[in-house]
């Protein structure tokens, strides 16, 4: 459950450059990414600041493929994004960085965004899959196996790892099989 500030970016075709404009990515991941978020956008920034989630336009994250711009997110405290629809590549970086993105249809997302005008608190219910705002709940549809990574913090190596045991004992009776395989 994600439950805090939500913020309402009015704005469409929010890109990834305005979220992190390109020459922060030079700085290594763990230095944090957060104090970046919307550097160029004063008006994207003071609306988002201390938000956990944000109601965002249509087609957010939209442009290059930057998965800085994810990073800035999450690094500031952001733990979802509901919109109308996201640029794809963002959507899928940021489900493989743990941040949930809802894409809801344009009348829902402008109930949400009216009952949290003003700074208004949201929860976001991942395995119930509802959002509340203020007297606002919406259910929500999400792919059962992306839901799954997200609600069990799972990266593409962290699920990779779930099935440690099994990929070491093939490699063990692949190693017996083939010897002449194994680098020696």
């Amino acid at each position: 459950m994600v439950r805090g500030r939500g913020a309402v970016l009015d704005r469409a075709n929010v890109d990834t450059d305005q979220v992190i404009p390109a020459r922060f990515l030079r700085r290594p991941r763990g230095t944090g990414y957060g104090p970046y978020l919307f550097h160029d956008e004063p008006e994207l920034l003071a609306a988002a600041a201390g938000a956990v989630v944000l109601f965002a336009g249509a087609n957010f994250g939209c442009g290059s493929s930057r998965e800085g711009a994810v990073y800035a997110l999450a690094d500031a405290g952001v733990r979802c994004v509901v919109a109308p629809s996201f640029g794809d590549i963002f959507a899928g970086n940021a489900g493989k960085n743990g941040l949930l993105t809802l894409a809801l249809d344009e009348d829902a997302t402008a109930a949400l965004r009216a009952a949290v005008a003003g700074g208004g608190d949201v929860a976001v219910d991942l395995p119930g899959q509802t959002v509340t705002a203020g007297a606002v709940r919406l259910e929500f549809a999400i792919e059962p196996f992306r839901k799954r990574l997200l609600v069990e913090g799972l990266d593409d190596i962290g699920l990779t790892l779930l099935h440690a045991a099994a990929l070491e004992d093939w490699a063990a009776r692949d190693a017996a099989a083939r010897p002449w395989m194994v680098p020696g």
